[in-house]
């Protein structure tokens, strides 16, 4: 263990410092694009939903160019996130604009952002001193059923795609929905298969345990989670059982540890079953976000809202650390994808915090850099040596 005055002292801070401007930091799951759609009122076209200045810093969001820089967050996958309740042709058109969103980002900012289509990629933007822009693609009905539609996405830049969202598809069940199909059904391996052939990586988060566990015996490539935590820690359907982490890890993949707050804290985890339960009673649907935050917004019943810690997200790292391996975790903060996060990690700029806390608590520097990056990189390269592999046996 290191002193126990070193947090005290700056020195913990000043090594986190130190070390993320010589790492490549890297983030699985952030939801500005689709909140700069909402800030425009959802008119016009994604130029102007992209037209929000982010080179000041915002009392309105989580994330800008300001923030980022004092984070050191140089790798982000941005969402390219449409809700359930669009379904078919309209879930694939909205995708294709989010897509849009993001390139009209990269192109508005080309000092700060660049975007990354390889790991060589991401790691060029990282040696110019810009932000590595990677795009993931949150839920399956975003293909609306069709391979075709998956490789369009893949040549439009997606680099994975979150196999559900807070809804089944008609191919793979959803952690926060009813079970139909228990885990994948034909079509949805169909799915893994051509993704690993693709190389985008197979995303876990937001999926059911049964999902989870059809997914790591089909793939090839090493899957991810882009946004959960540990079902452990906190017993939240979103996040991951420990065999599921022991099975991630015995195929090389990488579980990103979430800060949203009712993943995080077993309080909150709590009060949101709570919440769910007097939705259900009231005939709302909870897995419907924007209904949530309309009945949690005038809900008495479950008390006030428990608040999340810092604290709160070290100790599911440690936990998945313990249970996984060092070198099968990684981060994605869900910015912009919950209306608070926990206390010190309010935005973006917080990174730096949590590996200050990380450091004061033992851990090494090396293992600070496999969390910060480092995996996730490997994650990504390894995804793009099974395709070349898929692609020469064909």
């Amino acid at each position: 263990m290191t002193d126990g005055s070193e947090h005290a002292d700056g020195r913990a801070s000043a090594r986190a410092n130190a070390l993320l401007r010589r790492v490549q930091l890297a983030d699985g799951h952030n939801d500005l694009p689709w909140v700069l759609r909402e800030l425009a009122g959802g008119a016009g076209w994604p130029a102007e939903w992209a037209a929000a200045d982010l080179t000041k810093e915002r009392t309105d969001l989580q994330t800008d160019l300001v923030r980022l820089r004092k984070g050191a967050l140089t790798m982000q996958f941005w969402s390219v996130y449409v809700p359930c309740r669009l379904q078919g042709h309209s879930a694939v058109t909205a995708t294709l604009e989010q897509i849009e969103v993001v390139y009209e980002l990269v192109n508005r900012y080309p000092d700060h952002l660049q975007l990354a289509l390889t790991v060589d990629d991401a790691e060029a933007a990282f040696r110019s001193g810009r932000i590595a822009s990677l795009l993931g693609a949150e839920g399956g009905h975003s293909i609306n059923n069709s391979l075709g539609a998956l490789r369009a996405l893949h040549r439009l830049g997606v680099r994975y795609l979150t196999l559900t969202h807070n809804n089944n598809t008609d191919w793979a069940d959803s952690a926060t929905d009813e079970p139909v199909h228990n885990g994948l059904t034909d079509f949805g391996r169909d799915v893994v298969r051509e993704m690993n052939r693709l190389g985008m990586l197979v995303d876990l988060s937001h999926v059911a345990p049964s999902t989870m566990r059809d997914a790591l015996a089909v793939s090839e490539a090493p899957p991810i989670f882009s946004h959960s935590s540990c079902r452990a820690v906190a017993d939240h359907p979103r996040n991951v059982p420990d065999d599921v982490l022991a099975e991630l890890a015995a195929k090389g993949g990488v579980c990103m540890i979430t800060f949203v707050p009712s993943f995080v804290s077993p309080a909150r985890a709590e009060w949101d079953a709570r919440l769910r339960e007097a939705m259900t009673a009231a005939g709302a649907d909870h897995r419907d976000l924007d209904a949530r935050h309309r009945f949690a917004q005038t809900w008495t019943g479950g008390g006030p809202q428990p608040e999340a810690t810092l604290d709160d997200v070290v100790r599911h790292l440690e936990h998945a650390r313990e249970v996984a391996g060092i070198d099968h975790i990684g981060l994605g903060g869900d910015y912009d994808g919950a209306d608070r996060l926990p206390a010190g990690l309010e935005d973006v700029s917080c990174y730096p915090r949590l590996f200050t806390a990380l450091l004061d608590r033992g851990w090494s520097e090396s293992d600070c850099e496999k969390l910060a990056g480092a995996n996730t990189l490997r994650v990504l390269r390894e995804a793009e040596q099974i395709a070349r592999k898929l692609h020469s046996i064909v």
